[in-house]
């Protein structure tokens, strides 16, 4: 955090100072809404919620030495407070407040599938040209964001922010405090659908990351998936607007030849409008092209080289639970990839494995949240697997049925009988690859697990 006086944060928020005997003046270093972690001069602010109230913890804090607290209620304790209406709010005005105070240049970035692979891969190629500051873990809610920009301080020239979304209303609310000069969205699928209601809302959600967008700041576009024609609403003819596409096309001022895409790592020329680069990317799949196109459309509006591009994406490696290829033995590969899924991903997924060696299995749960949609999203899963020519897909869970309905997969009532009828399989064929993924709610991780410990890296 960049310091600030206790007099600025009552500005921010329009809350009441009660100084206690301290001066207005004093400095905060440091932000949290955990009464565990109280740093040197700290703000602790007390969020509420349904199930919880900071504010039962105040005493404690103050017994630790924190500089102030930030309440929604005038509390008994000898240390500064500031009295305001709502602490969730005060949080993103204080955050935005530390955002403006920073000169670093801000890069913003959504989308249905890919957000957190954008995010590493810019990550990686704008630390090689100084220090960055990225969302940690899925830190990309209403209060993740705000946590996220008051990390930034005087020594950061880039920062990657995430926003996610699974209502309409929460990205123009985070946007709105991070005010990127550069902004994303990644694609558009039916991730959350059930939640949003319609497709329609998923891209209206998306696409308010735009109306936050600094007076001459850049719009990213993926040609290949978008709702510009809605999207125009937010932005001016100030604003720059890069578009990029996987395939060469008349508007894509990002776009890729020269594709290579082997079992685990990917080789292609990318252009750019500073001109082109040979890329080799440690990831496997079309989509990751894709993923690295737009990271390098965010790097290079941030003032990126294409000596950073290139030398970025080359460090850039798999994350656990996302595409993450374990080695089981000689010849039994294993893919991890159970952090989330949605029907762009898990379709994403089923490219990865066709490119595969060896006997293909794919092993998949539910995805989540489609309501209405389910049956519909779940079989079209269910004939990109067909299309594919997988070897094999087994499946668990209440909706995936319909993809093995559709492929000719096996369905099973449980994770323990699908593992027993998988497990053998690794020593019958010489030659075995394993993808294994589901939404979050389906813990497939699990099936992961079961399958190391059948035979030990």
């Amino acid at each position: 955090m960049i310091p600030v006086s206790l007099a600025d944060i009552a500005q921010l928020t329009g809350g009441e100072l009660i100084l206690s005997g301290h001066p207005a003046s004093e400095q905060v270093e440091s932000v949290t809404t955990d009464s565990r972690t109280i740093g040197s001069k700290a703000l602790f602010i007390a969020l509420a919620g349904e199930h919880f109230d900071a504010h039962d913890f105040i005493q404690d804090v103050a017994a630790k030495g924190v500089t102030a607290v930030v309440v929604n209620r005038r509390t008994e304790v000898n240390c500064p407070q500031i009295i305001v209406d709502d602490t969730r709010i005060a949080l993103g005005a204080i955050a935005k407040g530390n955002r403006l105070r920073s000169q670093a240049k801000v890069v913003a970035l959504t989308g249905s599938s890919g957000k957190t692979s954008v995010k590493e891969m810019t990550a990686a190629i704008l630390q090689q040209a100084g220090e960055t500051l990225f969302t940690a873990g899925n830190f990309n809610n209403d209060i993740g964001v705000p946590l996220t920009l008051l990390r930034l301080t005087e020594k950061h020239q880039f920062a990657v922010i995430e926003l996610g979304a699974n209502h309409i209303g929460e990205i123009a609310y985070t946007v709105a405090m991070t005010c990127p000069q550069t902004a994303l969205v990644n694609n558009l699928f039916a991730a959350h659908i059930g939640e949003f209601g319609s497709a329609d809302a998923i891209a209206q959600a998306k696409g308010e990351i735009f109306a936050g967008l600094t007076d001459e700041g850049t719009a990213i576009i993926n040609l290949e998936s978008n709702d510009l024609a809605n999207w125009q609403s937010h932005l001016t003819s100030r604003q720059t607007r890069w578009c990029f596409s996987v395939d060469p096309h008349p508007q894509a001022d990002f776009y890729a030849t020269d594709v290579v895409i082997n079992p685990l790592t990917t080789d292609f020329t990318l252009h750019t409008p500073a001109g082109s680069t040979a890329v080799t990317l440690p990831l496997p799949g079309r989509h990751n092209i894709a993923n690295a196109l737009a990271a390098a459309a965010l790097a290079i509006s941030a003032g990126a080289t294409l000596t950073d591009i290139r030398s970025g994406l080359a460090q850039v490696r798999a994350v656990q639970g996302r595409l993450y290829p374990i080695a089981l033995a000689p010849g039994k590969l294993l893919v991890d990839d159970t952090y989330n899924a949605n029907d762009g991903s898990l379709i994403a997924a089923i490219r990865v494995l066709a490119q595969l060696p060896g006997y293909r299995i794919l092993v998949t749960g539910d995805i989540a949240e489609l309501g209405e949609y389910a049956q519909a999203n779940h079989r079209k899963v269910g004939q990109a697997a067909r299309d594919a020519g997988l070897d094999a897909v087994f499946s668990v869970g209440k909706f995936s049925h319909f993809i093995s309905d559709e492929c000719q997969g096996r369905h099973f009532a449980d994770k323990s009988t699908l593992i027993a009828e998988l497990t053998p399989l690794l020593t019958q064929y010489p030659s075995i690859s394993i993808l294994v993924k589901g939404s979050r709610s389906s813990a497939m991780e699990e099936v992961v697990h079961a399958l190391q410990e059948t035979i030990p890296c």
